[in-house]
Order: C-alpha cells, then structure tokens, then sequence
C-alpha cells in the first residue's frame, strides 16, 4: 500500500510520522519503501498505525513475535517528547491568549487548572521514562517486560475532557470564537492521542509468550463475568473507563475468548 493512501485513511496517522523520523514528500512510495528508506521497523510502524486506526485491533502471535521491545520504547519516548515539548506549549499558548479575555479571577483560575495538569503529565511521562529505562535494563539482562508499566496511566484524560466542557460551556466567546474553537481540537486530538499511547504500552510491551494474567485484569475479568459494563467496572474500581476497556483487550489477547459468556466460564474455570 503507497504510504500517501494509507494517511488518507486516518488522517490523525500524519502526527506519527515524526516521531518514527519519517518526513512528508515520500511521493508514490509504499509504506515498506519509506520504512526500509528511514531505517523504520515495520512491523511496529503498521501495528501502531493499527493501533491508532481501529479500537478493537489486537497484534497477533506472529506480529508480537516480530516486535522489538527496545522500538516500542524508543517511539514511546518520541511520544513524551511530542506531549511536553509540542503539544502541551502549543495549548497554553492558546489558553494564556483566552484567559487574557476573561477577567483576572477566571483567568488565574485557568491557568492554575492548565498549569496543575502539565505538572501532572510530565510527572507521569517522568515516572514512565524510568520505567522504560528499567525495562530495557530487564530485557539487557534477559528478563521480561514488566507488566506494571503498562498499568501506571494515571485519569489525566478526564482532565482534559473537564478542560474541554469548561471551555465551551462557560467561557463566553463571542470575540474568541475561533481561538476557543481550535484549543477545543487541540484538547480533543491529545485525548486520543494519550488513549492510543496507553493502548501501545498495554498491547506491544506485553511479551507474546506471556499470558499470565495481572492482579487487575483479574479482578476485571471478575466484574466482566459478573455482566457488569466498562462504565460500572470504572466505578467499583475507581479508574477510567478506558483504562477498562484497554484492560479487557490485554485480557482478550492473552486467554483468546471475546465473548462476555466466554469470559464468564473462563473465569469460573479458574477458580476450580
């Protein structure tokens, strides 16, 4: 497939060209083409573009057994890079312009909220930097990846989707609409972005030969088979609804049952 047909399909795929250090101008080149061209792991390239494209794809056997570990955490640490230096700046920019509009108390109070939830990103990017880090120390010493790394998301997606609803529901906007409008976007596209991120750490760091369960999936699968829905699973749990749903994937993906009812007499079978 020519790299230009498979951005028209999903044209959110453009933000992660750069941080695999892949430019735009690849012309009529296949995805192989520009992958073998740019020293790109192709394998990783398709799966995250997968990964960004389709909410219910899982790798298969093959293609983890083709996933280097070391990839998956180089095009994470490109992620935290785009996240801090990118795309966090970019909305405060935004935001300062709006808040000088709005009065001094209501501005103090929107830049304090942006300012609390930029410290509590880097300080999660920070606490998952040193988790790559031991990671790789693991698989130099031939160990395994640890399945915790890819549970320490913290809720900051509900933090922008509040971001979102105080911005168009309580800030007037008559004189900056458009502004307004654009940081709306900004916020909409990272909260995916950030949900893809959390579904890359959960699906490609999980080694293929691994299908042991964590303590949380287990206690998901439970609630699962008891026919509760993510959103009830969030709240007994106290986590995000789609810190369930990316739970439920890892869980589908390791044991290979996708029914509810499936679920539920698997579950009951290990309790024999």
């Amino acid at each position: 497939m020519k790299m230009a047909d498979m951005i028209a399909t999903n044209y959110d795929l453009i933000l992660m060209l750069p941080r695999f250090g892949i430019p735009l101008g690849f012309g009529e080149k296949s995805v192989r083409e520009v992958c073998r061209e740019r020293g790109v792991d192709e394998t990783l390239f398709l799966a995250v573009c997968n990964i960004y494209s389709f909410d219910d794809y899982l790798p298969d056997d093959e293609e983890m057994a083709h996933i280097d570990c070391r990839k998956v955490a180089e095009h994470l640490q490109a992620s935290h890079r785009y996240y801090t230096e990118e795309r966090l700046p970019h909305m405060e920019r935004h935001l300062a312009h709006i808040a000088e509009q709005v009065g001094e108390q209501a501005a103090a109070i929107l830049k304090k909220y942006f300012a609390d939830y930029c410290r509590e990103v880097r300080d999660h990017v920070r606490r998952e930097e040193r988790s790559l880090m031991q990671m790789l120390e693991g698989l130099r010493d031939g160990g395994k990846v640890s399945e915790q790394y890819a549970k320490s998301h913290d809720n900051i997606k509900d933090k922008l989707a509040d971001l979102t609803q105080i911005i168009y529901k309580y800030i007037p906007g008559e004189r900056l609409n458009e502004e307004m409008m654009e940081l709306v976007f900004d916020i909409m596209q990272l909260s995916r972005d950030l949900e893809k991120h959390a579904m890359i750490e959960e699906l490609l760091l999980s080694p293929a030969e691994d299908y042991q369960l964590s303590d949380r999936e287990h206690e998901v699968l439970e609630l699962v088979a008891q026919g509760l829905s993510s959103k009830e699973i969030a709240e007994r749990l106290n986590i995000a609804v789609n810190t369930v749903n990316t739970h439920r994937k890892s869980i589908t993906r390791k044991t290979g049952i996708k029914s509810v009812a499936g679920l539920a007499v698997y579950a009951m079978l290990k309790k024999q």
